[in-house]
């Protein structure tokens, strides 16, 4: 959980502020920006299924460590870059650590899945305290540290993040040696009635075909996620006139939102299903899309924006547990191409809103982003009942 504050922070922060440095310090035009970016999750996209399979072959500590440490490599690759190449190099080597990284922290935590269905929640809270705390201090101190300095603290920290992964003791069993069963996925398995299932070594296609339904929910609540957040950061930069600065407080209420709520918000899975709290959640998000085509201010947006948040709050972690209990003991492998899902995605959701902020009326654009969420409340609780996982989280302590 340290390591996942500590590296989700520096990701975020750097995610934010890449475009402008590219721009401002090595004056890259728009195309190149556009490729440096390009570069980077085309990279992540590549490697996390592999990161997947190497998550479920070796100790998944060591792996996470690996990612944070490239991480940290390519965030001093941009504090020294002064040209093209070598930040795109950067970029690439944070693909793959990030690919790495995040594959292999969440197989980590599904390790306690069967013992604590509240893990992945706790995770997202860990990594949106994570980002909302980079955020503030980080654009508090980019003016005295330029983006040098903002780079070298970054990697500082996925450094400390490494040794935090080295040193945390392993579960026997675990950490991807290939000699143990999941126990999440053994709770699943054992529910579904395909508990030899869970036991049996299975390739990164068949984890793939298994999980489907599910990937391609992924896709669409990560497009619409995507779409709507773009379109917001859009309209505060041109449709308000905010700065940089004022646009992160717009979307820091959110973030901490997020943070605070996701352990809460599990107690209503445990009561009500997954299903119902994932229809729920998702016409919370599709409420926010809506309203934000008529909000007249930036408050007014940045308190819809935490509405937004709870919703994603209660949505990610229950993908994430579903994912690992359905993959079948492999779930390196079912967060591997989970990620990529993730990814893909991100880029068809940011591809439509740029799209439709400038061939469309503000209020439609946001009225298409809030049908790709009403969608995905259709979507997801299929995919989920489609898996066979349970509706209500078994724990060994209360099964």
């Amino acid at each position: 959980m340290w390591a996942a504050t500590l590296t989700n922070g520096p990701t975020e922060l750097i995610d934010f502020v890449l475009p402008l440095w590219a721009g401002a310090a090595i004056g890259l035009r728009a195309s190149e920006i556009g490729v440096l970016l390009a570069v980077e999750m085309a990279l992540s996209v590549v490697v996390r299924p592999v990161a997947g399979v190497v998550a479920d072959r070796w100790d998944r500590r060591s792996t996470a460590a690996a990612g944070a440490l490239l991480y940290a490599l390519s965030c001093a690759g941009y504090a020294v870059a002064q040209s093209a190449p070598v930040a795109y190099a950067a970029a690439a080597v944070g693909g793959a650590g990030g690919a790495l990284l995040w594959v292999a922290v969440r197989a980590i935590v599904s390790e306690r899945l069967a013992e604590d269905s509240a893990v992945f929640a706790r995770l997202l809270s860990a990594q949106e305290t994570g980002a909302w705390v980079a955020f503030v201090v980080g654009l508090s101190l980019i003016g005295p540290l330029g983006f040098g300095g903002l780079f070298w603290a970054c990697s500082g920290a996925c450094a400390i993040a490494a040794v935090c992964l080295l040193t945390a003791p392993r579960r026997p069993g675990y950490g991807g040696t290939g000699t143990g069963t999941d126990m999440g996925t053994a709770a699943a398995a054992a529910e579904t009635g395909t508990k030899a299932e869970a036991g049996t070594r299975i390739g990164l296609r068949a984890v793939g075909k298994r999980l489907r339904p599910m990937l391609f929910a992924v896709v669409m609540t990560m497009a619409a996620e995507a779409a709507v957040g773009l379109l917001l950061l859009l309209h505060l930069q041109r449709g308000f006139g905010l700065e940089v600065v004022e646009v992160a407080w717009v979307f820091l209420p959110g973030a901490v939102a997020m943070s605070v709520a996701a352990g809460y918000l599990h107690r209503y899975v445990l009561r009500f299903g997954r299903r119902r709290v994932l229809v729920t959640a998702s016409t919370a998000s599709c409420a926010f899309a809506v309203s934000l085509a008529w909000a007249p201010t930036p408050h007014v947006i940045a308190g819809l924006w935490v509405l937004s948040g709870l919703a994603w709050a209660a949505v990610l972690p229950v993908q994430q547990a579903v994912i690992a209990e359905a993959s079948a003991g492999q779930v390196g492998r079912g967060m591997g191409v989970y990620e990529s899902a993730c990814l893909v995605g991100a880029l068809i959701g940011s591809l439509a809103a740029g799209v439709l902020y400038d061939g469309a009326h503000w209020w439609v654009a946001c009225l298409v982003a809030a049908g790709m969420i009403l969608a995905g409340a259709v979507v997801v609780p299929r995919a989920v009942r489609a898996l066979g996982v349970p509706d209500v989280p078994v724990e060994l302590g209360r099964a």
